[in-house]
């Protein structure tokens, strides 16, 4: 229907991977989970001297566990459409559910783990498996979007965290942009990571999506979003617009509004109800980390950010903040405008205009990737590691889709 009207393209490929969606949709029509029981995390005496029983956790999954997906594959394959084309369908009779973009998920499991080993006190106890019972009392269906594993921390907790779900009969279905063998290469401790590997292999057909489309090359007509470089003329239309959105809002403009994650405060320099201002340096010149961006964005619709600058090597921990703070605004379908030093593609390079410059294979993957020339976004030296290239070609990529005509049209309500 959505191929007839001229919502989405024909895409032979991509039809294969409807028809295993189409398998998982079937399968879990006829699937019955287990019922899940809390585990008591109480600290006192009486708990202690007589605990309720209820049972060993389970050894195995469910008999008639319908298996998972894996969907990986290059920015631009669709991977986030199908999943969410697949999560929108899903019988009415499933309610326990939870579609979540995989940095939302680690931080509320992280924080979940750090309440229960409170709960849990001096006597200890394993955090994971009262946390994995109230996640799978909350869904049975568990989908994962833009699925990564670059931190130790996650590593650890995901290794038994998986085991624990899938014992409990939780389906899940992930995107990633590798294959799971593929996952935190070259990570600490890696080692003691590949049982999660195997067991997401076991329980989860792995399917790749690289088609030879990337849908976000597709042409798009740009929307006038980004404003370089930084001119008094560029800097006055951008107040323009700024003033346009805000003026329309009921609540006047406020100035250091104050944000609270997790019993810290953030300062939004200017903003109404929706619509929020920053400074590149505000925004990405302090610690902040994942779970603010996804603060902000929860908390505005249309944000605008001043003075982003041409960042180098010495700039490296401003520039990973810009990243993961794009990847919050894509996710959370954030309009964005952006005034900057140079053209916004060209913010991580070296030499936008160098032509004799080496280029590594790696960042001529990452240029692949994004179907763009490298004189159009430069040669950068600043990212060097697989996953950071990984987060660098999705970051590029993702700007040029939300400079789209499109982006601009449907993003920012709340």
């Amino acid at each position: 229907m959505l191929v007839e009207s001229g919502t989405l393209r024909a895409d032979e490929h991509q039809e294969r991977i409807i028809h295993k969606l189409q398998r998982l949709h079937d399968d879990l029509l006829r699937y019955e989970p287990p019922n899940i029981t809390h585990t008591p995390a109480s600290n006192s005496l009486i708990s202690r001297l007589f605990p309720r029983k209820l049972g060993a956790p389970p050894v195995a999954p469910p008999a008639n566990m319908p298996k998972g997906l894996y969907l990986y594959g290059d920015v631009g394959t669709g991977k986030t459409m199908l999943m969410d084309l697949f999560y929108n369908t899903l019988p009415p009779h499933i309610q326990r559910k939870r579609r979540v973009h995989f940095h939302a998920f680690m931080i509320d499991v992280h924080k979940r783990v750090h309440a229960m080993k409170a709960k849990l006190g001096a006597r200890g106890g394993d955090p994971i498996e009262p946390v994995a019972r109230d996640l799978a009392q909350e869904a049975y269906v568990l989908c994962f979007d833009e699925f990564q594993v670059t931190d130790i921390a996650d590593a650890m907790v995901l290794r038994q965290l998986f085991e624990k779900l899938i014992n409990l009969g939780v389906v899940c279905v992930i995107t990633s942009n590798r294959h799971p063998d593929e996952l935190y290469k070259n990570g600490i401790q890696r080692q003691s990571f590949i049982p999660c590997i195997e067991l997401l292999k076991e329980h989860l057909e792995v399917t790749d999506l690289d088609s030879g489309t990337d849908y976000r090359r597709i042409p798009r007509t740009l929307s006038h979003v980004y404003y370089d470089p930084i001119t008094p003329e560029n800097r006055s239309e951008f107040e323009k617009i700024f003033k346009a959105f805000t003026s329309h809002s009921e609540q006047p403009v406020v100035r250091n509004r104050k944000l609270h994650v997790w019993g810290r405060e953030i300062v939004v320099p200017e903003s109404t109800d929706t619509v929020a201002k920053f400074s590149f340096h505000d925004l990405c010149g302090k610690p902040m980390s994942a779970a603010d961006y996804i603060e902000i964005t929860k908390n505005f619709g249309t944000i605008f950010v001043t003075d982003v600058p041409k960042m180098s090597l010495n700039q490296k921990d401003m520039a990973r903040r810009f990243i993961t703070f794009i990847d919050a605004c894509y996710e959370s379908k954030t309009k964005l405008f952006v005034l900057s030093e140079v053209p916004i593609y060209q913010i991580f390079s070296d030499d936008p205009n160098a032509k004799n410059g080496e280029i590594s294979d790696h960042m001529r993957s990452v240029m692949d990737d994004l179907g763009l020339p490298s004189d159009i976004i430069g040669t950068s030296s600043m990212f060097t590691g697989d996953e950071e290239l990984f987060a660098f070609a999705r970051c590029c990529s993702r700007l040029v889709q939300m400079g789209s005509k499109e982006w601009a049209e449907t993003a920012g309500g709340r």
